[in-house]
């Protein structure tokens, strides 16, 4: 390498991968938004009996789940990851809303691990695609800082059961809403770069 091309590396907006970001940075702005209106209704709410809880959240997961999967299938966000990857992000997002809104009874430890996996997965999943990015833009790390509380929340959750409906109120809230501003700040740092 020159040093000449060293000093005038490629525009971020030329790349493929980030020109395909950038031209849908609005889907991760949906996906923010999504979080923190689930995570501000839950601590305005917090009594909510364990059953509304699942509803609630089974239906920001169905939400969630179908931004990721009409990504890959519309084909709007196959250069920003492979479309298998969108499809299962979604997938396990319609999926783990789907049981939780065909299970509303389920007994709170269920609940707790079910939310854990999940959060687990899509955390393990956000991450991967971060890694992918690291290789075209810097600011990668919104994503990875977004994979790793899904992790952390997931983790936490497994780690202490026995919390309260309360306590699992506020914690899922704090969760979503820094998911949420996580989100919504890479698809802001994505939309300063959109091609015009």
């Amino acid at each position: 390498m020159t040093a000449q091309s060293y000093h005038n590396p490629t525009p971020l907006a030329q790349l493929p991968l980030v020109r395909a970001l950038a031209e849908n940075w609005w889907l991760l702005l949906l996906r923010g938004v999504a979080s923190i209106i689930f995570g501000v209704l839950a601590f305005i709410w917090p009594g909510l009996t364990l059953v509304a809880l699942i509803l609630l959240w089974g239906a920001y997961a169905i939400v969630d789940g179908g931004i990721a999967l009409w990504a890959a299938i519309s084909g709007r966000g196959a250069q920003v990851a492979p479309r298998w990857w969108l499809a299962i992000v979604g997938i396990v997002g319609l999926l783990a809303g789907l049981v939780a809104f065909a299970s509303p009874g389920l007994t709170a430890l269920v609940l707790l691990m079910f939310i854990a996996g999940w959060a687990i997965v899509i955390g393990a999943l956000e991450i991967w695609g971060a890694i992918q990015l690291r290789k075209e833009i810097e600011g990668e790390w919104w994503l990875i800082v977004s994979g790793l509380l899904s992790i952390a929340f997931g983790v936490l959750l497994v780690a202490r059961p026995g919390s309260g409906a309360l306590a699992l109120v506020w914690v899922i809230a704090s969760f979503m809403i820094l998911h949420g501003c996580t989100l919504i700040a890479l698809a802001f740092r994505l939309r300063q770069i959109r091609p015009e």
